[in-house]
């Protein structure tokens, strides 16, 4: 079993691909190009992790266009971190989980990450190298040494597994920010 990892999807959204740079000729496109990204890595025993704005935009609004995309998903497990976009009827799809924020085990630490749509400062255990995955900016910011941009405008539109996370975590530089919030204490 593997956890994937992704946010900022917004099924059905024509505007975001204006709006993020995009390839693709429509929302139907995209749509179609992030299910099949999905199942190209995704396996039937793995879980899924929507890391916020799973749809968005005038057909995020219809049960049955959500219905259909949310069962078009891979995975044994799917979850919804939930962000600003993720409304009614979003939120009633048959998620196994629907949190705002939480902690996830992975890694060959088995240590527990965060997850939270919304970049964040600092989490628990943060100081112990746990890591925090985010969306909600798009191609805007990629993160900071431990806290990381697992959105699809940052992964050319693929889910990705934990050990592609703390790769990008390595070659990022630290948050600038990090020594006002945790007293100094230095990331590794």
């Amino acid at each position: 079993m593997t956890n994937w990892y992704t946010a900022d999807t917004h099924f059905g959204h024509e505007n975001v691909i204006q709006f993020c740079g995009r390839p693709f000729r429509n929302a139907g496109h995209m749509d179609t190009v992030l299910i099949e990204n999905m199942w190209k890595v995704v396996g039937p025993d793995d879980d899924l992790w929507i890391i916020g704005d799973f749809a968005f935009g005038p057909k995020a609004k219809e049960s049955s266009y959500v219905e259909g995309i949310f069962g078009q998903l891979p995975g044994a497990r799917k979850h919804l971190i939930v962000g600003n976009h993720d409304l009614e009827p979003t939120l009633a799809l048959p998620w196994d989980s629907i949190a705002h924020l939480a902690e996830v085990r992975d890694g060959p630490q088995n240590q527990a990450h965060t997850l939270c749509h919304y970049p964040m400062i600092t989490w628990n255990h943060a100081r112990r190298q746990a890591l925090h995955m985010f969306g909600h900016v798009h191609n805007n910011w990629a993160g900071s040494r431990n806290a990381v941009n697992v959105g699809v405008d940052q992964w050319e539109f693929m889910p990705i597994a934990f050990d592609q996370v703390a790769r990008r975590a390595k070659k990022l530089p630290p948050n600038a920010h990090w020594s006002d919030v945790e007293h100094g204490k230095e990331l590794t």
